[in-house]
């Protein structure tokens, strides 16, 4: 590639957190610049984001569906390649499709769609398209995430037997305190937006494809128990699970919005027969591997003894602590390769690519939707079907 690939987005726009995240993490190599998007669903709002961002106004508009219109009609070097969907859950099936039919690149948040038949049809349409989809877990995007990944490929811990993925949050706790009346200040809260799930598919889905990615196990099972204790809301907002694995492996997932005093703790701790491995997303420049029978150790981003897969996602030397955004600018980073490839040509290569994609998406509202039907049958066991 000869220029930089040009980016637009749907959603994120003033007051919108994770917008900004997304831009600053396409953008942190210098390969990606923002140059078109609908920001908001309010016309106006679309507007004034676009001049916080300094855009031609002929490039913000005022919905998705004219926007996939407008910039597919343009020539392939002056349309954007690929487009960010920074919105609401229930909007992210229709505006990928409406971009894939465009013949347009996608990088989506989580969760990929509204439901798992949304989630099964999009898929259809992107396999049937050849385009690339990037699906932003960005956990996935850690350099120790990757070592993790590596050394469970390579045999390091033996046969997997017991994997343990936690996501507890705090920030929800005071208002079930303050907000005895049930009424929703949030759209995750909202069914008709999010969907069946607040909790577990806002963060759960996060613990439950950490533990994929590193593992490559798939799950077979999973009996949940998920609760609401903040009054009034429909969706839930803490939960607890047992799963099984494919192969015999078993674990425990827990994701919750009420974790008093807890910031962002995700954290998965993998149990093999010759060795173990922990890793904290609050401290994420370590990795800890433990043994029977040898001292701990404990590897850290940057340094040599580290393999070609963390040292390939790490910027700055080691001492240098890289986090949050860096992990999402190396979604960024592989999924832009993928889109270069292919309008070089050469996509996809034989090796692949290192992104989350359509298939992860599945796999995460087939989750979705298991642990709701178990925690609705009292916790039995319910079979996870993904693709």
């Amino acid at each position: 590639m000869n220029r930089k690939l040009r980016m637009g987005m749907v959603g994120g726009g003033r007051g919108a957190f994770i917008g900004a995240v997304h831009r600053m993490a396409a953008n942190l190599d210098g390969k990606i610049e923002l140059v078109a998007g609908c920001f908001s669903s309010d016309p106006e709002k679309s507007k004034l984001s676009g001049e916080d961002f300094f855009l031609d106004p002929s490039r913000v508009y005022s919905s998705y569906a004219g926007m996939a219109k407008a910039e597919a009609a343009l020539p392939v070097g002056e349309r954007i390649d690929f487009v960010t969907i920074v919105a609401r859950n229930d909007l992210h099936f229709p505006v990928a499709k409406a971009f894939l039919e465009a013949g347009i690149h996608i990088v989506c948040e989580k969760p990929m769609a509204f439901s798992l038949a949304e989630a099964k049809e999009l898929k259809k349409i992107v396999d049937a398209s050849g385009l690339v989809f990037a699906l932003t877990h960005n956990y996935t995007g850690y350099p120790m995430v990757k070592e993790a990944r590596a050394m469970v490929k390579s045999g390091k811990l033996g046969r997997i037997l017991k994997i343990v993925a936690e996501y507890p949050q705090g920030y929800a706790i005071g208002a079930i305190k303050e907000q005895a009346d049930g009424a929703i200040s949030n759209w995750r809260m909202d069914p008709s937006i999010a969907g069946i799930s607040n909790c577990m598919g806002d963060i759960g889905s996060h613990a439950e494809n950490l533990a994929r990615y590193i593992t490559g196990l798939e799950l077979e099972q999973v009996a949940a128990d998920l609760n609401t204790f903040i009054p009034g809301r429909p969706l839930d907002d803490d939960g607890s699970m047992l799963v099984r694995y494919e192969g015999g492996a078993r674990g425990v997932l827990f994701a919750s919005q009420i974790s008093t005093g807890d910031e962002n703790n995700l954290n998965i701790r993998v149990y093999g027969t010759d060795a173990s491995i922990e890793w904290h997303q609050e401290h994420p420049n370590e990795l800890i591997v433990k043994f029977a029978d040898a001292p701990r150790q404990v590897w850290r981003r940057g340094n040599s003894y580290n393999g070609p897969e963390a040292s390939k996602n790490t910027r700055l030397p080691f001492g240098h602590p890289e986090a949050f955004i860096e992990a999402f600018a190396n979604v960024y980073l592989a999924a832009g390769e993928a889109i270069s490839d292919y309008l070089a040509g050469t996509y996809p290569r034989a090796e692949g690519y290192d992104f989350p994609t359509v298939d992860d998406g599945v796999e995460g509202m087939a989750f979705i939707e298991a642990a709701v039907a178990s925690s609705k049958a009292n916790a039995a066991w319910n079979p996870v079907h993904g693709s």
